[in-house]
């Protein structure tokens, strides 16, 4: 299949596919797990590596500005969730920011003890949430409740009210605005992932009145494996928090190596050890992509995507069950499908260069970039799908076989 679908015809973002350096013959629907490398990232990888590193050693911290690049790379991410300038820093991973922010949340509300979060949030949060309520052991609660009522169940005991934006199994996209307005209303905190928000979706954290965020750099930002996630202290708060780690990058004045700690005015009081220079200028670099995007038409390229993935998957693969919201304002940048035997679909699929992936027990999960996917792509995705599951060629014992990452 060769021929343009109509809808690539007039997509503005078209051209933005020649800047990623895609494999032939792969169709990559997993960007909501892990972002394509842009083009240029490895040059300002090697340059970083022999132009700064290589020849300016210690000074390059100076002379090339790496001290502030958290800084630097937090504003660049602020700018595509609605975030001011200076409230944003990329650090450590989602998994650290949460445990900070979460800390720091409650420490502002020391007389409520009740987390809220909903089943549908991502594991390692609540994960965090249970072993920071252990090590405060002050009768905190983690109240996980259904996703429909969370609005409900937003009482005067709760704290802090911790959730997922985006549905990493389904896709389904919580009503920030409304949850945060409820939290404020009942004198609690909101807490924001935005792992597959940022990037994918139009963000207003301001516009929301969110008090905290956290996110990850790798997904739909295109920063690598591992890339440093970022952490979002809304401005009217940022003098009342403290991280509950405090190195010595969030302190007021590191290089003075005073042995008391005064945390630095600012979102950089929530950094806490050196930060990791290579990393978080690939992350930088990847950012340019977006330099001259507008995340509206981000917004309406996903929604046509993901809209022309479910009707033809529903029209030539009726063994699948739609497992996320039909509607596309309820829905992120993603569509997952339940079969029973998904995961030996999705590596079937795999091996025909259709890259997706799985979430157990039966959740295959599609990712759409409109960066670097056309609804070409979608059609022929799809068409791949249709033969595997007519033909039955995912029974085979190489495709059932569980590999560590799914």
């Amino acid at each position: 299949m060769t021929d343009r679908h109509p809808a690539d015809l007039t997509d503005v973002l078209a051209s933005k596919k020649e800047a990623f350096q895609l494999p032939e013959g792969v169709i990559y629907l997993d960007g909501n797990s892990l972002g394509v490398l842009p083009k240029h990232v490895p040059d300002r990888i090697a340059e970083v590596i022999s132009g700064e590193w290589g020849t300016s050693l210690i000074r390059a911290w100076n002379t090339h500005s790496w001290i502030d690049l958290p800084a630097r790379t937090g504003d660049r991410i602020a700018r595509l969730i609605g975030a001011p300038a200076g409230s944003v820093v990329a650090c450590d991973s989602t998994s650290v920011n949460v445990f900070k922010v979460l800390s720091a949340a409650l420490s502002l509300r020391p007389e409520r003890k009740v987390i809220l979060s909903d089943n549908g949030n991502f594991p390692t949060d609540l994960y965090v949430a249970s072993g920071l309520k252990l090590l405060l052991d002050k009768g905190h609660e983690l109240r996980i409740v259904d996703p429909q009522d969370v609005g409900a169940s937003i009482t005067a005991e709760v704290a802090a009210v911790m959730l997922t934006q985006v549905d990493y199994r389904t896709g389904r996209v919580h009503d920030m605005a409304d949850l945060t307005r409820r939290a404020h209303e009942a004198g609690a905190l909101a807490i924001w992932d935005l792992a597959h928000s940022a990037g994918a979706l139009p963000v207003d954290l301001t516009g929301a009145r969110a008090d905290f965020a956290v996110g990850c750099g790798y997904k739909y930002l295109n920063g690598g494996p591992g890339a440093p996630a970022f952490l979002y202290v809304a401005p009217d708060l940022q003098g009342r928090v403290t991280s509950p780690l405090t190195g010595w990058m969030g302190h007021e004045a590191p290089f003075a190596f005073d042995l008391d700690y005064r945390p630095v005015t600012g979102i950089s009081r929530m950094t806490v050890g050196t930060p990791a220079i290579l990393a978080l200028s690939a992350l930088h670099a990847a950012l340019d992509v977006f330099d001259d995007v507008d995340m509206a038409d981000i917004r309406r390229k996903s929604v046509s995507l993901s809209e022309l993935f479910i009707t033809e998957v529903e029209a030539k693969c009726p063994q699948l069950q739609l497992a996320s919201p039909r509607d596309p304002e309820a829905r992120g940048s993603q569509v997952s499908f339940r079969f029973e035997d998904g995961y030996a679909v999705m590596q079937a699929l795999i091996a025909r260069g259709v890259i997706g992936d799985f979430r157990a027990p039966d959740v295959m999960r599609f990712g759409f970039t409109p960066l670097y996917l056309s609804h070409r792509d979608i059609v022929e995705a799809v068409e791949i799908l249709r033969d595997i599951l007519e033909t039955q060629s995912w029974n085979r014992p190489e495709f059932r076989a569980r590999a560590k990452v799914t």
